[in-house]
């Protein structure tokens, strides 16, 4: 069973690596004063004062940092020498935070040495941590039983999941064709149900019903349900299912009553309120502190293009309630690039762009001037990705429920770019769309903040970059 913090449904097993390790954070500070003053606690509150805070800063420090390079999300594929990568950058921006924390709060203030041993400590703690959780999370500790009532078209979306992280928390024991029903499953895959659904459930120690019938008002066996719900086994929907393992809303099997009638897809007075706080808090701090890069590249723009050639590129983006708004952004393609041209999707190695805007791209520096549509109001710092009224036309023509997405003001960044590459296509579009469909459903303030902090790998490490 997944855990629901911060509008996500996280794994058992990454919540408990999450909590191990800033354990392991906090006690490597307090080894670390230990070894560098000696195991006398008290001299070294003498002379030091109390470790514990310091330890609670350096836990938090820590875990942030591991955080924002996507170490504890259930979506991390990387493996090898791109995950040892992402902990040493990981590890070593926290320990950069930790000192700066440490320089602006003198009194807490510990010593180069003791936190260069805690480095070092977190380092052996965090992978010794990893190894043995990798070991059980691709065991049966972790992972729940389950079988599918139904086998056809329905059911056969949990087949096609063809994605690791999609599959890596529970075992599929099988499929139960229902009466009437075209299977669409391999018939190795089907269960032969001699007996009732509740002895299945006993026999074969199955946690989770997975209802996947595609027309329940057939034979729906809500007697049999019932009896294995009051037996301790869950039942579950199949949308509320893929939604909680992918991430995402399935819209190939979305019915429009799971919307209407289902949870999420709140937007009150008190969420506003706390979107335009971030908002507002969250684009003051950014363009201080980018604001050194932000005329760097504005110089570096000028020196390639020429002094009279524009810094920024306005757009015409979709935005909330369908209305239509100028985007900003830094201009990494040649002046009047679709002037010959209808408007196009950019491209993997596109030769429009510019060589200074390959490079604004790749970390994402094209989109810090959207801080000015954040403070105007025309979009949220966390959201769906607006995407031009040209695109919106023909999308929303082509794909269902593309217009829901307007419900919510866009974003600089959101979900679906944390959990897909860049979108060049109709395709990617409705694969994004899905993730903005799970963003919508689930946003809350502690999920914006999530985003945010994530988004640090994003850019850090060019994902999606184009």
């Amino acid at each position: 069973m997944r855990i629901r913090i911060f509008g996500q449904y996280l794994p058992p097993s990454m919540v408990s690596l999450a909590g191990v390790e800033a354990a392991l954070f906090y006690l490597a500070l307090i080894g670390a004063g230990l070894v560098r003053f000696g195991l006398d606690v008290s001299a070294v509150q003498r002379f030091q004062g109390p470790l514990w805070p310091r330890a609670m800063l350096f836990s938090a420090m820590m875990f942030t940092s591991v955080l924002a390079f996507g170490l504890y999300s259930a979506r991390q594929r990387a493996r090898g020498i791109g995950l040892v990568i992402r902990v040493f950058a990981a590890l070593s921006a926290g320990v950069a935070a930790t000192a700066v924390a440490f320089f602006l709060v003198p009194d807490l203030s510990i010593g180069r040495g003791v936190l260069g041993l805690a480095a070092i400590g977190a380092a052996v703690a965090i992978t010794g941590a990893r190894l043995v959780f990798r070991h059980l999370a691709d065991g049966e500790a972790f992972k729940r039983r389950v079988v599918v009532y139904g086998a056809g078209r329905r059911a056969a979306t949990i087949a096609r999941l063809r994605r690791r992280s999609d599959r890596r928390y529970f075992t599929l024991v099988g499929y139960i064709q229902c009466d009437s029903e075209i299977v669409a499953i391999p018939p190795e895959r089907l269960l032969r149900v001699t007996y009732g659904l509740p002895e299945l459930c006993d026999r074969c120690g199955i946690d989770e019903i997975i209802v996947a019938m595609d027309d329940r008002r057939r034979a729906f066996p809500a007697h049999e349900l019932l009896e294995c719900r009051t037996a301790g086994v869950d039942v579950i929907e199949l949308l509320s299912f893929l939604e909680r393992e992918t991430g995402r809303v399935r819209i190939d099997v979305l019915d429009p009553s799971w919307l209407i009638f289902g949870e999420g897809f709140r937007c009150g007075s008190v969420r506003r309120f706390t979107s335009q706080l971030l908002d507002l808090f969250a684009s003051l701090v950014i363009f201080i502190l980018a604001l050194p890069t932000m005329l760097a590249v504005a110089i570096a723009i000028k020196l390639e293009d020429g002094w009279h050639a524009p810094v920024l590129y306005r757009q015409d983006r979709v935005g909330l309630c369908g209305r239509t708004f100028r985007l900003l952004k830094f201009r990494s393609m040649r002046v009047n690039a679709e002037a010959s041209s209808r408007p196009q999707w950019a491209q993997k190695n596109d030769p429009r762009v510019t060589r200074v805007g390959q490079i604004i791209r790749l970390l994402r520096i094209d989109e810090l001037p959207q801080i000015i549509n954040v403070l105007r109001g025309d979009m949220s710092f966390v959201g769906p990705r607006p995407e031009r009224p040209q695109f919106v036309a023909e999308l929303a023509e082509r794909i269902p429920y593309y217009g829901e997405r307007h419900c919510v003001k866009p974003g600089i960044t959101g979900w679906a770019q944390l959990c897909f590459p860049y979108g060049s296509s109709e395709q990617d579009a409705r694969e994004k769309l899905q993730y903005d469909l799970y963003y919508i459903k689930n946003n809350c303030l502690l999920f914006d903040l999530s985003i945010l902090v994530q988004t640090v790998e994003v850019v850090f490490l060019g994902k999606g970059g184009r």
